[in-house]
Parts: C-alpha cells; structure tokens; sequence
C-alpha cells in the first residue's frame, strides 16, 4: 500500500497518489458533512445521523492514516524557526483548526450516537453541531489551501524517499 501512495498523482500537479487521494477524499467529507445538513433541515434526522457518522468516521481515518505521518515527516522537523515561511504557517494553521475540527466533530458524534460519558453530555444539538460543520468547513479550505502550496507550481514538494 505505501508503495502506491507514493506512486505519482493523478490530478496532474507534483503531488503523490497519496496527496491527490487525501485531496478527494477530504472534499468528499465536506460534501457529505453538507448533506447531513441539508438532511437535517428537512428534518431526515435518521439519515443525518447516518450520513454525519459516516462523514466523521471517514475523516478520521483520513487524518490518522493520510495527514499525521506526512506533518511529522515535513513539518514539524521545520518548527518552530521556519513557522514563517508559507509552506510551514498554512501547514500548521490547517493542523490546529484540523484537530480543534476532528476532536469536537468526533465528540458530538459520539454524543449524537449516545456514547458519551454522562457528564460530559449536552443536549444543545444545534449549537455543537453548528460548529462542528463550521471548523471541518474551514479545515477543509485550509486543507485545499495546503495541497495548493505544496503542490501546485511547486518545483521541489516534500516526497518521501
């Protein structure tokens, strides 16, 4: 498997296989977060549920599997004395709002699920849920906004060797 994410990409800039999947897949969970909202305005509360879990859980492996090893390898080696080069600030500014975006998504997830420890329950739904969608929407931007600078018209993109 390592072998193909590190074949050339196929969206046609310097990125790896890898790079461009994470790219689709990313956009992916934006799409479905966005039609768990739609579902949940029309009141389809089941099929929200379903199609917010799944978009969570989707992100999740993502970011453990796709974005935590290529930041350890080509970011953080470089912090913090380089965190004022572009490469390095959009990089970090996608990670934190990324983490702050999966931890609280992932929390009203489980809470949505009823798998939340008692005290750490709430039943404002739509506050938590709104800004849950707000930080993945943003993560998601910051992450397109990452594969632009490390891809795109970028000579030398950080590849494993």
């Amino acid at each position: 498997m390592t072998e193909l994410l590190h074949q050339p990409g196929f969206l046609g800039t310097s990125a790896n296989w890898g790079a461009d999947m994470t790219l689709l897949v990313g956009l992916l969970v934006a799409v479905l977060l966005t039609v768990g909202v739609v579902l949940a305005r029309r009141g389809r509360y089941g099929a929200h549920r379903w199609f917010q879990t799944t978009a969570a859980a989707l992100n999740a492996v993502l970011v453990l599997w796709l974005m935590v090893l290529p930041f350890r390898d080509f970011v953080a080696p470089g912090l913090p004395e380089r965190l004022n080069e572009r490469f390095y600030y959009v990089t970090v500014a996608h990670a934190f709002v990324g983490f702050l975006g999966l931890t609280f998504g992932l929390f009203v997830t489980l809470r949505a699920n009823g798998l939340m420890i008692r005290p750490l329950r709430f039943n404002d739904y739509k506050g938590f849920m709104r800004v849950a969608y707000g930080l993945y929407m943003l993560a998601t931007l910051l992450g397109v906004v990452v594969y632009v600078v490390w891809f795109v018209n970028n000579p030398n993109p950080p590849v494993y060797e």
